[in-house]
């Protein structure tokens, strides 16, 4: 356990954030566990528990949500176990099979789904688990927390009898009940029950005519309540088989009992595993309340919060929908002291509260609300002073409560420990207690403690601008407006502006002015000064980030223009490479023009040949890229083009023969046959086809060819006439 006192939790406000979490609870002996929490120091069982809660709050979004762990708490029933000859109740092995099985399907279902819940699955190897307690209590006790009827022959026996003695008993009253009522001795309600027993409701007039006990009479003594004769005997034998019944279910309870009895410590065991799932559960909910996360436990002396939010504050924002103002702050090897100063109500007390609520939360196993990238140690100590200690009861004044608070600080801190101090030096003579104060202040640096302090004394400003490991910081504060920005700016010290918020509250200048000359003019320049500074520095650090997010914008608008300037820079090569290409294939197409235009006056093929050999050599040549060759390249490209233009030479000869003599063969062939006038009904075939089909009809040079199958519209041209 981390050595921390209970007024330190509670200036923390812990007991406050446990309170809401047992809100989450679902069994009292888990809200009573939550309410006792205390935090450890042992970084094992703290980073245990952190991953835990972590695991059951991703279960809440998951597929693979964790059973119910709800149960009734049986530690009553334990102790009585502990009284020798003792025996439970039928309703407490109810509790005790709730206790079993859920702790069975816990630890069944952390099994199955080892991968997903790591930390939850080794807290729950831990119980071992019995299973034929709960069988026992099954084989004996039914779902209603009745005993079974057979849990022994005897009792099975016996209730038997009890069923057939009841409709007897029922029987025999219905036959009284029709005899008596025919003979209109019964009342109108004709039937009662005194006792558990039915009665006649007979008119006391003729109460003797009725054989039978009696029983009761109404208020008015119009009425007189009998059991009938014929039932008696058999409600005499009910008593009787009642009472075994009850001695036999006694002689199970107690054999139960003693079967269940050496189980205690182990069924003691299942509670309390059943407890703090029930605690890990209700963390959970908290953490998904307050946005908690789990930051990167430092093994290294740095506390680095960055965007904490304080708990308590945040939920009461949330109710009245009002804005909460994360802070960062950083404590590391190199600044382990920040002195936090300011005007008051600017949020100084707020920022120390919630690094000792956070650093408290965090060791107890709770998840916090801030940046998950957020780094923090662990302290073995946490020391506060924080509000107005005044003790009426020890006669106490603040100051001396204050005293002895340090007293304790001094004779307890060390290089483990995290100190925060509210208002450091208050409570007696500013320039005494300021000089007390700065003393405590090195003692605790010497030390090498981390610690964090607000105040409003110059000498300790300037004490943490003097030491290298410690610093200045100050809450920031709207100059024109006075109103408080809530955002904590480290590495320079803050101006009370105890004037400025005086004026602004309504106090009159000229007394303003009066108090100014009260004081040292120097006290009054020097927080003037750091006024000024604070002013111009909170200027400088709105231009710096006025000037940062322009640079940002320009760098981004610069990306985009060189981005559309690439791209509008591949547009136009590429449309000059079409434009070329176009004009290319144009002055190509102009060239092959003017060669069919000459060839069609001269008819010279060989000259057409030749000038269209030159015309592709040209453009080949154009394709490639002019390369330096050597002498023997180009004396084989010249063979070779002397090969090409040989074997173009000879196709040109081969076709002009082909020519000659197609021309030769058609002077010698027969003239070509008249053509036939072809007619609707004749049968045609296309010129050169095999179908043959019928004309259907003739239009314009045009004819409808029928196949059978289709038909089709054909030129008059191409068909011929077949006989």
């Amino acid at each position: 356990m981390i050595r921390i006192d209970s007024k330190t939790l509670t200036d923390l406000e812990f007991p406050s954030v446990l309170e809401q979490i047992s809100e989450f609870c679902i069994t009292e002996i888990g809200k009573e566990q939550i309410l006792a929490i205390a935090p450890f120091s042992d970084k094992k069982i703290i980073a245990a528990e952190l991953h835990r809660t972590k695991e059951f709050t991703a279960s809440f979004q998951n597929d693979n949500r964790i059973p119910n762990h709800g149960f009734e708490e049986i530690t009553k029933d334990l102790r009585l176990l502990e009284i020798e000859n003792s025996s439970l109740e039928v309703i407490s092995f109810r509790r005790i099979l709730s206790v079993t099985e859920t702790t069975k399907t816990l630890l069944k279902f952390f099994k199955k789904f080892e991968e997903f819940y790591a930390y939850l699955q080794e807290q729950a190897g831990q119980i071992q688990y019995v299973g034929h307690i709960s069988e026992e209590i099954q084989k004996n006790i039914d779902k209603y927390g009745q005993v079974k009827d057979d849990a022994s022959p005897e009792l099975a026996t016996i209730r038997r009898r009890l069923g057939v003695v009841k409709n007897q008993i029922n029987s025999s009253f219905t036959k009284a009940l029709t005899r008596y009522s025919q003979a209109e001795y019964l009342d109108e309600i004709r039937e009662s029950v005194v006792d558990n027993r039915r009665v006649l409701a007979v008119k006391s007039m003729y109460r003797r005519k009725v054989k039978g006990a009696v029983l009761g009479q109404s208020k008015t003594g119009s009425i007189t309540y009998m059991e009938p004769q014929e039932t008696l005997e058999y409600a005499n034998e009910l008593s009787q088989l009642i009472y075994e019944e009850r001695e036999e279910v006694k002689r199970i309870i107690k054999m139960l009992t003693e079967y269940v009895r050496p189980y205690s410590e182990l069924l003691e065991s299942y509670q309390s595993y059943l407890t703090g799932i029930d605690m890990i559960y209700s963390k959970a909910k908290y953490g998904i309340e307050i946005n908690g996360v789990l930051p990167i436990l430092s093994s290294e002396k740095r506390l680095y919060l960055k965007d904490a939010y304080h708990p308590l504050l945040l939920i009461a924002n949330k109710k009245r929908k009002e804005k909460t103002f994360p802070q960062t702050i950083e404590l590391h090897s190199n600044n382990r002291i920040i002195v936090i100063s300011g005007p008051n109500a600017g949020g100084k007390s707020i920022t120390l509260k919630t690094v000792g609520l956070l650093q408290v939360m965090l060791q107890s196993g709770i998840l916090i609300p801030l940046d998950p990238y957020s780094e923090i140690c662990l302290f073995e100590r946490i020391m506060t002073d924080i509000g107005d200690n005044q003790s009426i009861e020890n006669h106490l004044s603040t100051y001396s409560y204050r005293l002895k608070k340090m007293n304790q600080f001094l004779k307890k801190c060390n290089n483990k420990t995290l100190f925060l101090i509210d208002e450091f030096g208050t409570g007696s003579d500013p320039e005494l207690g300021g000089a007390l104060a700065e003393t405590f202040l090195e003692v605790f640096y010497e030390r090498e403690a981390f610690g964090i302090i607000t105040t409003h004394y110059a000498n300790l400003k300037l004490l943490a601008n003097e030491l290298p490991h410690a610093t200045n910081a100050n809450m920031q504060f709207d100059s024109k407006s006075l109103e408080p920005i809530y955002k904590l700016q480290l590495g320079e010290a803050g101006s009370s502006f105890t004037f400025e918020v005086a004026q602004k509250n309504g106090i009159p200048y000229s007394l303003i002015n009066r108090s100014k000359k009260k004081i040292e003019g120097g006290k009054v320049r020097f927080d003037k000064t750091i006024a000024n500074l604070q002013k111009e520095r909170s200027k400088l650090r709105k231009t710096s980030e006025s000037l940062k997010t322009e640079e940002e914008k320009a760098r981004d608008e610069s990306k985009q223009l060189e981005i559309a300037n690439a791209r509008a820079q591949e547009k136009l090569e590429r449309y000059q490479e079409i434009f070329d290409a176009n004009q290319r294939l144009l002055a190509l197409g102009k060239k092959f023009d003017s060669l069919a235009e000459r060839y069609n006056n001269n008819k010279q093929k060989r000259q057409l040949t030749d000038e269209l050999m030159k015309l592709v050599m040209i453009e080949n040549s154009k394709r490639k890229k002019p390369v330096v060759k050597s002498k023997e390249v180009k004396k084989k490209e010249k063979a070779k083009v002397h090969e090409i233009k040989q074997e173009v030479a000879q196709k040109v000869a081969v076709i002009r023969k082909k020519k000659k003599k197609e021309k030769e063969a058609a002077k010698k062939a027969p003239p070509p046959k008249p053509k036939v006038t072809l007619k609707v009904g004749d049968r045609v075939r296309m010129i050169d086809g095999r179908a043959i089909g019928t004309i259907d009809t003739i239009e314009k040079k045009k004819a409808i060819v029928n196949y059978g199958m289709f038909t089709t519209n054909v030129s008059l041209e191409e068909l011929e006439k077949v006989s």
